[in-house]
């Protein structure tokens, strides 16, 4: 177990460090991932990949005397592996429209460090949405301005334009969202490209690949402000190299490797993603399995009256899921159980919901018993 909020976490708050540190950095809550509260067990809980990594580590990295370079530093744009991904997305991009960063997190953080002002200017949300953007707005000092989706999940344009001001530099849409599941229609992100806002429209795109719903990369040549984030932690079972993309104007993107750390990306991150690049064909056989093992599993839920209210309908890899009640206390029983879900009870629109990332089949049929053994243990 990873706890965040650790004895180191607790020292920063006394000593020197209170005395120095900036204000809105002291007051910070840090960003609790899945593995803050449990890392062992059947973990369907970060919406990782449970089939498995689309590639593994081969012996592509120059080598000499019998062992891997890793004395030297790797390329610091990592043009292959852009020019692979490039030609993967299609779109109309090159290598020059994509910023290969530490996850989508570094280039969440780069372009609010890039656009906006500290203290000053601000960013604008759509909750329920992704934890690291109010993160990464408050340890850059960055104001939010929040609009909330609909009950149903749908992006309220015509509040977000009217909450627009000249300050917003950045409009964050998770497409599809998370926790809610549903990919924003490209029709809406158009909409907002060609409004009156005159920022920067960020579409986060995690969990594209298994959604139907097309990805904004196409936009990218016809809208200068519109940027794609994307990452290998989901789809391409990738989440321990830590690698994600910034898709966008060349403007833009230089101005990101302009900014960012010399060598964010390591040799080893880089060789593997590029040959994850090279087995696309184990991705979309492991994407089609999971689809399938989502349909199951959701059929199976909606089957579950005394327990289940709603199975969300879903654009990604998991499911949002509103149970009749103790919603909370199941979570918590099952994880001690060792079956380990996301609680997400307490956002906005997500009353007594769980959110389930779809495992194995074995994964999944192990969840759906533990659930229904739990819920009637709770209800005696």
């Amino acid at each position: 177990m990873c706890k965040a909020d650790g004895p180191e976490t607790k020292k920063a708050k006394t000593g020197i460090a209170a005395t120095l540190a900036r204000p809105n950095i002291l007051a910070l809550h840090p960003y609790r991932c899945a593995r803050d509260d449990y890392s062992e067990g059947i973990l369907l809980d970060a919406n990782e990949n449970a089939i498995g990594p689309t590639s593994l580590p081969t012996n592509d990295i120059p080598q000499n005397d019998n062992h891997l370079v890793l004395e030297r530093y790797p390329c610091p744009y990592q043009i292959p592996l852009k020019e692979a991904y490039a030609k993967y997305r299609g779109g109309g991009i090159g290598a020059k429209n994509i910023f290969v960063g530490v996850g989508s997190d570094e280039a969440i953080d780069l372009l609010m460090r890039i656009f906006c002002k500290p203290g000053e200017d601000m960013i604008m949300t759509t909750p329920p949405t992704y934890g690291m953007y109010k993160v990464s707005a408050n340890v850059n000092d960055v104001g939010i301005v929040e609009v909330p989706l609909t009950p149903d999940f749908d992006l309220r344009i015509p509040e977000m334009l009217e909450a627009v001001t000249n300050k917003v530099k950045l409009m964050f849409v998770c497409s599809p969202g998370n926790p809610t599941c549903k990919a924003i229609p490209l029709s809406d992100v158009i909409t907002l490209a060609e409004s009156s806002y005159k920022g920067i429209i960020v579409v986060d795109e995690a969990y594209v690949d298994f959604s139907k719903e097309e990805s904004a990369i196409k936009l990218i040549q016809e809208y200068p402000n519109i940027v794609v984030l994307q990452t290998l932690s989901k789809a391409f079972g990738l989440a321990g190299i830590r690698c994600g993309f910034a898709m966008g104007r060349e403007d833009v993107i230089q101005l990101m490797n302009n900014v960012k750390a010399p060598y964010n990306v390591n040799k080893l991150t880089s060789e593997v993603a590029v040959n994850a690049m090279k087995n696309t064909d184990v991705l979309a056989k492991n994407v089609q399995t999971l689809l399938e093992q989502r349909d199951i599993v959701a059929k199976e839920l909606e089957a579950m009256k005394d327990i289940v209210v709603k199975v969300y309908p879903s654009d990604a890899n998991f499911l949002l899921v509103r149970l009749t009640k103790l919603s909370k206390e199941i979570y918590k029983k099952m994880a001690d159980s060792g079956i380990v879900v996301r609680y997400r009870g307490s956002e906005l629109h997500c009353e007594e919901c769980l959110r389930i990332t779809i495992g194995t089949a074995d994964e999944n049929k192990a969840f759906l018993a533990l659930l229904k053994k739990t819920f009637e243990e709770l209800s005696a």
